[in-house]
């Protein structure tokens, strides 16, 4: 295209050697001026050359003289109107190419009009007037642009560019080429095109997905146009796009191709190799591995087994199986043996937060093994009936007592927290109520309990876990305790008077049974009795006091040579100590007559003031055990470091034998409770068969019990005449209004 526009190299007028080559360019300009006025002189030197040229020639070969062509004298001058004009010819040609329609002017007189207006120095507006007229036509295009279907146009628009280019090539090579900061026109097409299309995101995003569209096609073996698909790359990379908008997307839609084709061409091979090597050995694999793994805590190992066995089909169904089979062997362990009593809770504690986080971190929180695990636990902690319930109840007293400096508030929380988690498991939920109650009521009457706040929080966790029948009993204890403060004040405003009591007044079918001492008081306790009695029945008519001595507790000032001491300690302590008062010796036997405490209360009692730390009594013969004809001795150069020193009673340990009562009060409990229930049921229904009664009792009943004591219930209530037998089918029952 640019060979066939003509593309002069030289000015008109320019002195030539050969005359040849002059004519041609002197009549472009002479006989086609494109407007230009001939001036007349120019006229007439271009007649006279043209008509002598014959005698001219032979008067040169005779004379030998040269023809010299001069410039002009004056330099010629652009008729009116004509740079509009010419500008005009030229836009209606840029709009021609930029519509696609044909050009009403010949290529060779626009190329020659533009080399015209660039020798008149008009070249600076011709390029701005351009530039324009490109940028207006870029900008209309991009609403085609947006709602394309596919951005072919998008090539097609910079090929325009290229004729535009040919007819303004002089502008190009000249003006353009002389001013570094311009850009060409072709480049200058590139940079609008770039600027007002490519970059419009919504053109851009069209463009690419077609670029991807078709490369897609092309990997799936449909037949694409591999010239347009190369062009509009060209076109990318040409408008310095290609990096930023298409190779990432390119790279990813890549990247996901040879995913896939690497997962369709590897799958049945991975299957295969899945099959053989653990497939067909999942048992003997966990038989022989799995133990150990959760014994040493391996999380790593144990997250790739979960991986591996939930890839074959029935592995993780295996897993499950030989997950329960773990935990209830190894809780059953820790439950059954009797030497592991003393740590079971905190084992039991541990060993549930270790299977926690072995379902959290490897086994992905998976339901199945969270539910299995609690049907293990529950399983496991009740092989061994009540006890469990027995040790939790006496882990919570050693958590909530005073002196428990091991845990904060938040950490207690925490921990009572995971002791709700194990008590869930437990059927014998009443043999934990019954041991903590007696607990409970050693916290709180002994003034022993860490934090109200920590009490109450257990006891909500109680209701919500038990419901508000669990723990009646439980929160009446504690309104006891606040009536009994209140009753108190009242008392004392009352009454003041020189020795200050405190009576806790406690609703005897709330708190634990305790068995009634009869002892010596002296007469001003006995006084203080009296009139506390009087003033209560006088509030609460229609009560009965029974006074408990074996909860009772003073504070006893005593002087010694060292000075003057006070002493902490029980009722008991409290009748022994005031003896000395009237004598400073006096013998087992003799002490045992005046108090009046029995025998084994006594002897424990002695212990703790004559042979503790505090020794406020000297006992002769010296020893650890209080025996038979022991006599005791005031000491009164008795000497502490502190001014109240509290004296603790010697604990007898839990025996057998209260824990036993314990246990049998709670099964006690449990005969009312299953009399009432058949009763309930039989009411209901009137007439009932044995097989019946026995799984509707099994549905209300919330302790585990067995059908053989169930039986005995029953006959029990026959005999009784709740409820008879049917006289012709013995398993059918008939209730008795």
């Amino acid at each position: 295209q640019r060979s066939a526009l003509p593309r002069p190299d030289t000015a008109p007028g320019a002195e030539m050697a050969d005359e040849a080559q002059k004519k041609p360019h002197l009549s472009a300009l002479v006989g086609h001026t494109n407007g230009l006025t001939k001036p007349a002189s120019l006229a007439a030197a271009a007649t006279r050359g043209g008509g002598g040229g014959g005698g001219s020639a032979g008067a040169a070969a005779a004379s030998s003289k040269k023809l010299v062509i001069k410039n002009f004298r004056e330099r010629p001058k652009l008729p009116d109107n004509y740079t509009q004009d010419t500008w005009h010819k030229l836009h209606e040609a840029v709009a021609a190419i930029q519509s696609s329609t044909s050009i009403k002017y010949n290529l060779e007189e626009l190329y020659q009009a533009v080399e015209n207006l660039c020798s008149y120095k008009v070249s600076a507006t011709l390029y701005k007037q351009l530039r324009q007229v490109c940028e207006d036509h870029v900008k209309a295009q991009i609403l085609q642009f947006r709602e394309y279907p596919f951005p072919v146009k998008n090539v097609s628009l910079m090929c325009f560019q290229i004729m535009i280019r040919s007819i303004f090539l002089f502008l190009d090579r000249t003006y353009v080429l002389q001013n570094s900061m311009l850009p060409s026109i072709w480049d200058m097409g590139l940079e609008l095109f770039r600027n007002h299309v490519i970059s419009d995101k919504q053109v851009q995003n069209k463009t690419i997905d077609g670029i991807l569209l078709l490369i897609e096609r092309e990997r799936s073996g449909e037949a694409v146009d591999r010239s347009l698909l190369r062009s509009l790359l060209s076109m990318l990379s040409d408008l310095q796009v290609y990096k930023e908008s298409f190779e990432q997307r390119f790279l990813e839609e890549t990247n996901c191709l040879y995913a896939a084709e690497g997962q369709r061409l590897m799958k049945p091979l991975i299957a295969c190799v899945e099959k053989q090597l653990l497939g067909e050995h999942l048992t003997a694999i966990l038989q022989k591995g799995l133990d150990n793994l959760l014994d040493e805590n391996r999380i790593s190992d144990l997250t790739q087994t979960y991986q591996l066995f939930s890839r074959v089909k029935g592995g993780q169904q295996i897993l499950l199986q030989h997950w329960s089979e773990y935990i209830k062997n190894f809780g059953t362990t820790i439950v059954v043996n009797p030497e592991k009593d003393k740590d079971m809770v905190q084992e039991l504690l541990d060993f549930k937060d270790k299977v926690d986080h072995i379902i959290e971190v490897c086994f992905q929180k998976n339901e199945k093994f969270i539910n299995l695990m609690k049907e293990a636990f529950e399983t496991f902690i009740n092989k061994r009936p009540n006890k469990p319930a027995e040790l939790i109840a006496k882990y919570v007293d050693s958590k909530l007592r005073a002196g428990n400096k091991e845990a904060t508030d938040e950490e207690l929380e925490r921990i009572l927290d995971k002791i709700m988690i194990i008590f869930r498991f437990i059927h014998g939920k009443d043999v934990f109520e019954a041991f903590y109650k007696k607990d409970l009521a050693k916290r709180l009457l002994v003034g022993k309990s860490a934090s109200v706040d920590a009490e109450k929080s257990m006891l909500s966790k109680l209701k919500h876990e038990c419901g508000a029948a669990f723990t009646s009993k439980l929160e009446g204890m504690f309104k006891d305790m606040e009536l009994s403060k209140d009753v108190m004040y009242m008392q004392n405003q009352s009454d003041p008077g020189n020795i200050d009591l405190t009576v806790n007044i406690l609703t005897m079918g709330y708190w634990p049974t305790y068995t009634p001492m009869e002892v010596h008081l002296n007469s001003e306790m006995i006084k203080l009795q009296e009139v506390f009695k009087t003033f209560y029945l006088g509030k609460h008519s229609g009560r009965k006091l029974q006074w408990q001595t074996t909860l009772g507790h003073a504070v006893l000032k005593a002087e010694f040579k060292e000075g003057k001491k006070e002493f902490q300690v029980s009722l008991f302590q409290t009748l022994v100590l005031l003896m000395f008062n009237e004598g400073d010796e006096f013998s087992f036997e003799e002490i045992k007559m005046a108090t009046g405490i029995e025998d084994s209360e006594l002897r424990r009692t002695l212990q703790s003031l004559a042979c503790g730390k505090a020794r406020v009594l000297i006992k002769n013969p010296k020893g650890k055990d209080v025996e038979d004809g022991d006599k005791f001795i005031f000491n009164g150069d008795f000497k502490h470091k502190l001014f109240r020193i509290k004296i603790n009673q010697i604990q007898m340990k839990e025996t057998v034998e209260e824990q036993v009562s314990t246990t049998e009060r709670v099964f006690q409990d449990r005969q009312y409770q299953i009399d009432a229930a058949i009763v309930r049921i039989m009411k209901m229904r009137k007439t009932l068969g044995h097989n019946l009664l026995v799984s509707e009792l099994y549905n209300q009943l919330k302790f585990p019990v067995k059908p053989g004591d169930l039986k005995k219930r029953i006959e029990s209530l026959i005999d009784r005449d709740y409820m008879e037998r049917d006289k012709d089918n013995p398993n059918q029952y008939h209730y008795v209004a």
